[in-house]
């Protein structure tokens, strides 16, 4: 599932693969917009079958957070 994230990030946002980590900020170290975060994350939603409410959206700065919360609501 890990990777699976990191390629939908890499492709939404144009960056190379070996430039994300679990460590990675999307908007500060990727350069991602507010559009752009809006953009992945229904992608991955798509993907994981999972929704994140509005809510949780500022929650998830790193790609770790990300990853954290899709598997966490995938285990539901």
């Amino acid at each position: 599932m890990y990777e699976k994230i990191i390629e939908i990030i890499s492709g939404q946002l144009n960056v190379d693969v070996s430039d994300i980590s679990e460590d990675t900020k999307i908007m500060e170290d990727l350069g991602a917009d507010s559009l752009d975060v809006v953009e992945m994350l229904i992608t991955l939603e798509d993907e994981f079958g999972v929704v994140i409410p509005d809510d949780d959206i500022e929650k998830l700065v790193t790609v770790g957070d990300v990853f954290d919360y899709i598997a966490s609501g995938s285990e539901k």
